[in-house]
């Protein structure tokens, strides 16, 4: 009998072989102490992320949100939603994020940590753009509201919100080597020697980093919300699982680096969602102008912050596509990280190769 994602008690949760993700009663019973609507709850499955689940909660006429990890066994450090539901509530009202409302890691309810927020409506774009704001005008809006909204988020005093401990200010970009060189050891299921070169090449060519700031970590299109109507107004940023105190060129070199544009590919797993191909939208070069431009940042060479980007996706990709090969998971797209890890680790690569700007 094949497992399943929902059931309703903990008695069935434990007959299967893998665990649920939602068992309704516990899950119930939490909402009531936490006076989030009441009746019966109906759990869907939203959201294009592979790594923590997202669920849509509906109780009666109201509508909530619940993040959790994956099924175990983890990586360790990954996967923290109450690190994640930490940040929402120190951000709240000064950027663009959802509202937390509960959270717990009491582990009898679901069998791991996880955090209820509130539901924004708009849309995420992927693959099609609201029609209100499907236009060339449009879409450079939408471009420009997700430059901006990354500017404030490295604009925040995250000392003033109450984040000193998020995260260390100072050698982020060590820690980030040493941390995802110790995550392939863990996540690797063959051995590619291209992710080894990568690491040296970034280890030996590690930049300075300018002043700590917050850092979200997988700051990109598809982890926003825009409103849809027009004009272009993005309401929210999702998906902070990754976010610590750091260096904010991180955040703008995954942000380019996973750009797709029109006529200059990667060639990775980024370049299937060719949304960004239309008209109106900047390239990766142009959206680097406009950051440096908002945020008065001077920046001269974001190659080596791009390869650091799409070396961490590799190694990251590594561990679901782990779940894949250990059957921890039914998602199908994970499969494709077979070839997708190693054709992200080549298309960073190619970045170490190009010229520095202006040589």
């Amino acid at each position: 009998m094949p497992s399943l994602d929902i059931v309703d008690t903990p008695a069935q949760a434990a007959e299967q072989e893998l665990a649920p993700l939602i068992v309704r009663g516990p899950l119930e019973e939490f909402l009531d102490e936490n006076g989030l609507g009441s009746g019966p709850v109906e759990a869907e499955r939203i959201g294009e992320g592979h790594s923590n689940v997202t669920y849509l909660l509906r109780r009666g006429d109201e509508v909530f949100v619940l993040r959790r990890p994956p099924r175990p066994p983890l990586p360790p450090s990954a996967h923290d939603v109450l690190r994640e539901a930490r940040l929402l509530r120190a951000v709240e009202g000064r950027i663009r994020t959802p509202r937390v409302l509960a959270s717990s890691d009491d582990e009898s309810i679901l069998g791991v940590p996880f955090y209820v927020m509130e539901f924004m409506h708009g849309t995420v774009i992927t693959n099609t753009i609201p029609e209100p704001i499907d236009d060339p005008e449009g879409r450079a809006q939408i471009a420009d509201e997700l430059i901006r909204a990354l500017v404030e988020v490295h604009s925040l005093d995250w000392r003033d919100c109450g984040l000193e401990g998020f995260g260390k200010p100072t050698g982020y970009l060590d820690r980030q080597l040493r941390r995802f060189t110790g995550l392939w050891e863990h996540n690797k299921t063959r051995e590619l020697p291209l992710v080894e070169e990568l690491y040296q090449w970034l280890a030996q060519n590690k930049p300075e980093s300018p002043e700590a700031t917050i850092v979200h970590g997988d700051f990109r299109l598809g982890n926003t919300m825009f409103a849809d109507e027009a004009p272009p107004r993005l309401v929210a940023v999702f998906d902070w699982e990754m976010a610590t105190i750091g260096d904010p060129l991180a955040d703008l070199g995954y942000m380019t680096a996973t750009w797709s544009q029109r006529d200059d590919k990667l060639n990775t797993m980024f370049d299937l969602t060719t949304v960004t191909h239309g008209e109106g939208f900047p390239t990766r070069d142009e959206l680097v102008t406009k950051y440096e431009e908002l945020s008065g940042r001077s920046m001269s060479d974001l190659r080596w912050y791009q390869a650091l980007a799409l070396w961490k996706s590799a190694v990251f990709m590594e561990g679901n596509y782990k779940r894949s090969v250990m059957g921890t998971t039914d998602d199908e797209y994970l499969k494709l990280f077979d070839k997708g890890v190693p054709m992200l680790a080549e298309a960073a690569l190619e970045i170490t190769k190009r010229p520095p700007p202006g040589s």
